[in-house]
């Protein structure tokens, strides 16, 4: 969206493609990564848990997945939360004409409500998909395919890389179901979400682009 309103703004000469590169690059290798993230973690837990009765190593992991849930939430704040901080921060700096990136602290809250109230009010759909239709968990899976998303996040939130904790920990999914089998994972499912990914990209482009190029026609 932000490329594709800078093209309409100001064309190609404004966008730093190198970087561009990098996001996109991020895009493609941390699905990846979530997968096979998730698939050896699960293999490790199933091996060292191997002689443990089921019931022992479910009240382990019911137990450990609230902290894995909690490392994935924090993950998903320190990256994918920033962005639209970014945006606003972006804003506030061509408005003032000085040059200085400086971050309001009320960007900070208005962002965590939108994202926070957005995950309460209206994600029960996407966790739907995730939790029951596209595989089945358990708590252990559950564990591993969080871990294996939040790992990769934090690492990518260090390198300065904003990526989707939706598509990492999509894919996460999609290792630990195929620790079973590979017909474990719905991969009809799989298949539409993935495509949703693809076609998010140039859509927001296109959207951002016309936006541009209508607030450019009116003031």
């Amino acid at each position: 969206g932000l490329v594709g309103a800078a093209l309409a703004e100001n064309g190609s000469s404004i966008v730093n493609w190198n970087v561009l590169g990098r996001v996109f690059s991020a895009v493609g290798i941390a699905p990846l990564l979530g997968l096979g993230g998730g698939f050896c973690l699960m293999l490790l837990i199933i091996w060292v848990f191997r002689k443990k009765k089921p019931a022992v190593v479910r009240t382990i992991f019911s137990k450990g997945e609230v902290v894995s849930a909690a490392f994935l939430a924090y993950s998903h704040g320190k990256n994918d939360g920033q962005m639209p901080i970014g945006l606003i921060a972006m804003g506030l700096m061509a408005m003032s004409g000085t040059g200085e990136f400086h971050i309001p602290w009320w960007s900070v809250f208005v962002s965590s409500l939108a994202i926070s109230s957005g995950t309460l009010l209206g994600g029960y759909r996407v966790i739907r998909t995730l939790g029951l239709q596209m595989t089945t968990l358990r708590p252990s899976s559950g564990f591993a395919a969080e871990t294996a998303a939040a790992s990769i996040i934090e690492v990518a939130s260090h390198l300065g890389i904003p990526v989707s904790t939706t598509h990492c920990i999509s894919s996460a999914i999609m290792g630990v179901g195929a620790t079973r089998r590979l017909s474990a994972v719905r991969w009809g499912i799989a298949q539409r979400i993935v495509m949703t990914w693809v076609l998010t990209f140039p859509s927001c482009a296109l959207l951002g682009f016309l936006f541009g190029k209508l607030v450019l026609l009116v003031s």
